[in-house]
């Protein structure tokens, strides 16, 4: 029990302890990534190219002044960052990494819980983390925060039910709701190929849950002057930050888990495989973010009912089509 308990914790603090490291640095990728597109070098002057940034805008915001509105509902403004951090590195316990490594003769299992619900879990936490931006803008006091805060919910709801739809999809196929179990049925053909329909649907879904251009209505600076987080500075700005290229990270591993075959690839070991792709997706969400420009509120609203939502039924459908006629 006790060796249990040790393997448990050291995966945990290794686990938790990389994905930050990557939350950190995906800022600098970020950076340095949109500097390229835009003909700039991004940050270069804190170490070599720039890669102590992140370490200093860490130190920048403990030593930031902290301000609070005077009309705020402190307990709840205090509360929403760490309801978004809290809700994004939660997720992180049942990402399958890998599938297994043996050292010293004890066979080690790369991911914290395989839950039998696994995806049913992540959708729930997932939104949960959305709950953040709503009462970070309500217990503001401020008409930008509010305005952002009910775009966000409202964002929340209409894309939410299409990424349901599209995960459904992959259930089926797969004939679990377990995350190790839908890597291990992709082994001969990844659900990109078997779902491609759903494999869209879910990336747009999860760039509008993550508020990414185009879908950045909560935080659009050109109308809300910054939206949800409008009052926020010093760590607790951060921690919404923090939070949101977590959920990136756990995003980018969501799409490799369930579309891209998780840690199955041949040569490398699995984890590296994992890793691979995951960094690929995140590359996608910070190239498309300088691609498209943001949409219209209505816009946003309408692709989401009239368009993603017909689309999830659609693909059930087909779904159930295919394995009636070739799997029944």
């Amino acid at each position: 029990m006790i060796e249990f308990v040790t393997i448990l914790l050291v995966k945990t603090l290794v686990v938790f302890g990389v994905s930050m490291l990557i939350v950190a640095y995906s800022t600098w990728f970020e950076r340095k990534v949109l500097g390229h597109v835009q003909l700039r070098h991004g940050p270069m002057r804190v170490g070599f190219h720039g890669l102590l940034q992140p370490i200093a805008d860490g130190i920048k915001g403990f030593f930031k002044e902290e301000l609070v509105p005077e009309n705020a509902d402190k307990p709840v403004f205090i509360l929403a960052p760490i309801i978004s951090i809290a809700a994004a590195l939660s997720l992180l316990v049942v990402i399958p990494f890998g599938d297994s490594v043996t050292i010293m003769g004890k066979e080690i299992t790369l991911y914290l819980a395989d839950l039998d619900i696994g995806i049913l879990y992540v959708l729930g936490i997932s939104t949960i983390g959305s709950y953040g931006c709503m009462l970070g803008g309500w217990s503001s006091g401020n008409k930008y925060g509010v305005l952002g805060g009910l775009r966000a919910s409202a964002q929340m709801i209409s894309y939410e039910l299409p990424m349901a739809l599209a995960v459904i999809g992959v259930v089926m196929v797969s004939g679990t709701l377990s995350l190790v179990g839908i890597v291990n049925a992709q082994a001969g053909l990844w659900n990109i190929v078997a779902q491609p329909l759903a494999f869209v649907i879910f990336i747009i879904c999860g760039l509008a849950e993550l508020n990414r251009t185009p879908f950045d209505m909560p935080e659009a600076e050109a109308e809300l002057a910054c939206g949800y987080n409008v009052e926020y500075s010093s760590m607790k700005f951060a921690l919404f930050f923090m939070a949101e290229y977590a959920h990136m990270f756990v995003f980018a591993a969501m799409v490799t888990t369930l579309f891209l075959g998780g840690w199955h690839g041949p040569f490398l070991p699995g984890v590296v495989w994992f890793f691979i792709k995951t960094f690929a997706m995140i590359f996608f969400c910070i190239w498309e973010r300088s691609t498209f420009p943001r949409c219209r509120y209505d816009q946003v609203m309408k692709l989401g009912w009239k368009v993603l939502l017909p689309a999830g039924f659609l693909n059930i459908f087909l779904t159930g089509l295919w394995m009636l006629v070739f799997s029944g």
